[in-house]
């Protein structure tokens, strides 16, 4: 074991990489009175890469020295890694002395098991615990709960904590067993479960994970279908009320086992995904509407371009009367610009150059839309429109992650 804090955080900051589902929102959490830091919206300063992904915490595991041996983990008990591991009081020390240097304005803490899941849930735990009590932090906390950890303890850091997540990691009961045998899908589903119960307080004095619980997949180390993927989304959305499913590419980190594919997972897949993921939370779309069981996502069009084309029987559609449901699903309208659509037309008579002004895009929504009857896209049919989509300058728009109407989508989810 290292001695080193900083030589520790080099390590236990890298191990943490693969886990992206640290973006925070803020959350509500009482201010105490000359404490440190502020959880609410406006006092976490989001910054975001290029494909996304939000960065502005301490990002780090506990510990890397794991007792499990999950086959697609990089801290797996049988690599031969150099291991280390924190003390509560020196993640409570780097937490605060970042930021009070402007570096963080939170933390995520995760964790590899060590020992058993209970010895490392406390570990956990007393650090949340001390960085509150002892620290006075009321900055924001994302704790990685422990899969099959104890029932109290978990609450102790719900109590704590802002947002806790448990992963799923695998898509299947199945995977988990033959991929991450020392878990099961008890052990990750129960707390997800008991925390849906609880969180955001139901009238307690005490508000428990004020910014709710989130999870993540691994995409490409198992077989399962976008299909099958996206109706488990669904699900953890309506049973555990949980704020995100984040989608994480597989990447062989351990080379040589005939159960693990030996080629990272394809990107545009992960991007389908979360595609996918914001049509089911914020344009009213299904799963079954999506996508069936046993298919994945085209990787020429997005899921809501593909979803309009196999249903072109629906359109176009008159933006001037169509209902907002329907407005949704027109793809280049994004959910910001369905809802000023239907309010400025309460006022006038809209046109395609007042569609311009509310960014809609016009390059895929004119295949869709009539403006006053009028309709300027390609002849109504679905080769025709899948024609246009492909060689019509809209290929590189759908597929390139980082030009400028892209990183917006990838921000905003607006499709």
């Amino acid at each position: 074991m290292l001695d080193s804090i900083m030589s520790k955080l080099n390590i236990l900051a890298e191990g943490a990489k693969y886990d992206i589902s640290c973006s925070s929102s803020g959350s509500s959490r009482k201010q105490i009175k000359g404490g440190l830091g502020n959880a609410k919206m406006c006092g976490i300063c989001h910054s975001f890469t290029s494909d996304g992904r939000c960065i502005s915490l301490l990002k780090t595991l506990m510990s890397n020295d794991c007792s499990f041996d999950c086959l697609y983990c990089g801290c797996r008990r049988s690599n031969d890694i150099e291991r280390a591991s924190f003390t509560p009081k020196e993640i409570c020390e780097l937490t605060v002395n970042f930021y009070k240097r402007n570096y963080i304005e939170g933390l995520f803490l995760s964790s590899a098991v060590e020992k058993n899941p209970e010895y490392t849930m406390q570990k956990l735990v007393d650090t949340v615990i001390m960085l509150r009590k002892d620290y006075n932090f009321n900055g924001y906390i994302h704790l990685k709960g422990i899969p099959s950890a104890p029932y109290e303890l978990i609450l102790k850091g719900a109590a704590h904590a802002d947002r806790m997540s448990f992963n799923i990691e695998l898509p299947s009961e199945q995977s988990l067993k033959l991929l991450a045998p020392q878990k099961n899908k008890d052990g990750i589903v129960r707390p997800m479960q008991s925390l849906a119960q609880i969180y955001i307080g139901q009238g307690r004095k005490k508000v428990l994970i004020p910014a709710g619980q989130t999870t993540q997949m691994i995409i490409g180390a198992s077989p399962e279908s976008d299909g099958q993927i996206i109706r488990l989304t669904q699900a953890l959305y309506n049973n555990y009320r949980l704020k995100r499913v984040y989608y994480s590419s597989y990447i062989p980190v351990n080379t040589g086992n005939s159960l693990l594919p030996q080629q990272k997972s394809n990107l545009i897949r992960e991007h389908r995904l979360y595609q996918a993921d914001w049509l089911l939370r914020f344009y009213g779309f299904s799963a079954q509407e999506l996508i069936a069981q046993g298919e994945n996502f085209s990787e020429e069009f997005d899921p809501k371009c593909w979803w309009a084309i196999k249903n072109y029987h629906n359109f176009p559609v008159e933006i001037n009367k169509a209902p907002l449901e329907m407005l949704l699903r027109v793809p280049g309208i994004g959910a910001v610009s369905a809802y000023k659509i239907v309010n400025a037309r309460k006022f006038a008579v809209l046109d395609f150059e007042d569609l311009k002004k509310m960014r809609v895009t016009l390059k895929r929504a004119q295949h869709f839309i009539t403006c006053k009857g009028k309709f300027i896209g390609v002849n109504t049919s679905e080769t025709a429109v899948k024609g246009a989509l492909l060689y019509g300058g809209d290929r590189a728009k759908q597929l390139s992650f980082f030009d400028n109407d892209t990183a917006v989508s990838v921000i905003s989810g607006q499709l």
